[in-house]
């Protein structure tokens, strides 16, 4: 079935431990993509990692339920979080809050049983915090690293979907890793000097 996840042992933060917490926890890799804005990519995705040693758990609901004002802390606490480790800690309970009210507290749950990429897309361009580019990169991610690929993918990710190192879907390895570095700098350039 498309929409299965496999196996995979992502290397998306280039650290072992966090790598291996991404691959097995839905929930991490949803908050990593979630974390992946201004800030180094493989920095954000090491960020569950950081949520669940301080936490002592990535249940959504238990997130959910937290105290916001210890939760906030709790991030912000450095080495924190995101750089905006406060606002970031918001926007990490009310993703959690979203999965437990509407995919029963199981994030693989919105990949799961997504019919088509346009629909999986939108259940993601839902999410708290995902706009249009986050949700068809994690959509190019899903499909590309994961396996899940439902039908319509291709078209509902767009340019995330092609080949190539644009995004976090494309890291494998660390020289992926720069590769997808090196495209993101020279797309900002060929912007500033159009723009």
């Amino acid at each position: 079935m498309a929409n299965s996840p496999k196996s995979v042992q992502l290397t998306i933060a280039q650290d072992p431990a966090a790598d291996d917490l991404l691959s097995r926890d839905p929930f991490a890799l949803l908050t990593g993509m979630l974390l992946d804005q201004q800030f180094p990519m493989e920095r954000a995705f090491a960020g569950p990692l950081k949520v669940y040693e301080r936490f002592g758990s990535l249940d959504p609901a238990a997130i959910a339920a937290a105290d916001p004002e210890r939760f906030a802390d709790m991030c912000a606490t450095p080495p924190a979080v995101h750089r905006y480790g406060r606002s970031m800690a918001g926007r990490i309970q009310a993703l959690a809050q979203v999965v437990v009210d509407e995919y029963d507290g199981d994030a693989a749950n919105i990949w799961s049983g997504a019919p088509t990429g346009a629909e999986l897309l939108a259940r993601l361009r839902a999410l708290p915090g995902f706009g249009e580019q986050k949700a068809k990169i994690f959509l190019a991610l899903l499909a590309k690293q994961l396996g899940v690929a439902p039908a319509g993918w291709t078209k509902a990710a767009g340019d995330y979907a092609k080949k190539g190192y644009r995004s976090v879907a494309d890291v494998v390895d660390a020289d992926s890793l720069q590769q997808v570095r090196d495209f993101k700098k020279a797309a900002k350039a060929a912007a500033k000097a159009n723009g």
